[in-house]
């Protein structure tokens, strides 16, 4: 899903419940094949340059750590499914320490799944992230769009953009989008 986002630019997102728990979907398109994007995603080093740092087992059933810097977290995880280069299914959990030095909700169990679709020489990508509490989903709508954002102008060779600035653009359009959520 691609709209307009009041004072310009794209929403890539939805938002929606299930079980209680937020949804945010981020879907687009980019400028390469699905195996370079496949890599962007799974290779800890490029995986670096535009959301976070990752270190562990990344096989099925392999328990990893995570930082994001943007966000100041670090969380706790296991490699659920990957199946090279198409989907991948992660769960995290950001751990106390982070918690308790930063401004977010309490650490929840979060899911994320990650699919690929080759259409020519472009590929889609859809992450769909499960879990977070309802009351936050819009800020998890923003921050998911703004890692899309980042991959995207890595994998252009740009660097990554104001996340300040393009955070304060986003949430009202998420907050828009999460006000009907029950």
């Amino acid at each position: 899903m691609t709209s307009n986002a009041p004072g310009g630019g794209r929403i890539l997102g939805s938002l929606r419940s299930a079980d209680g728990a937020g949804v945010v979907r981020i879907e687009d398109r980019y400028d390469t094949d699905i195996n370079d994007l496949w890599s962007a995603l799974t290779d800890p080093g490029r995986l670096a340059r535009w959301y976070g740092q990752v270190e562990g087992d990344l096989r099925p059933g392999g328990q990893f750590r995570l930082y994001v810097k943007d966000a100041d977290s670090d969380a706790t995880g296991r490699v659920e499914a990957c199946e090279p280069p198409r989907r991948l299914l992660v769960t995290t959990r950001e751990t106390d320490e982070s918690y308790l030095r930063g401004k977010g909700v309490p650490p929840y169990d979060e899911a994320l799944e990650v699919t690929l679709a080759a259409d020519d020489d472009q590929t889609i990508l859809v992450i769909e992230v499960r879990g977070m509490p309802l009351d936050a989903v819009a800020f998890y709508g923003a921050g998911w769009q703004i890692h899309a954002e980042n991959l995207a102008s890595c994998l252009a060779g740009r660097e990554r953009g104001d996340t300040e600035a393009r955070w304060d653009q986003l949430v009202p359009a998420y907050q828009a989008l999460a006000a009907d959520i029950r």
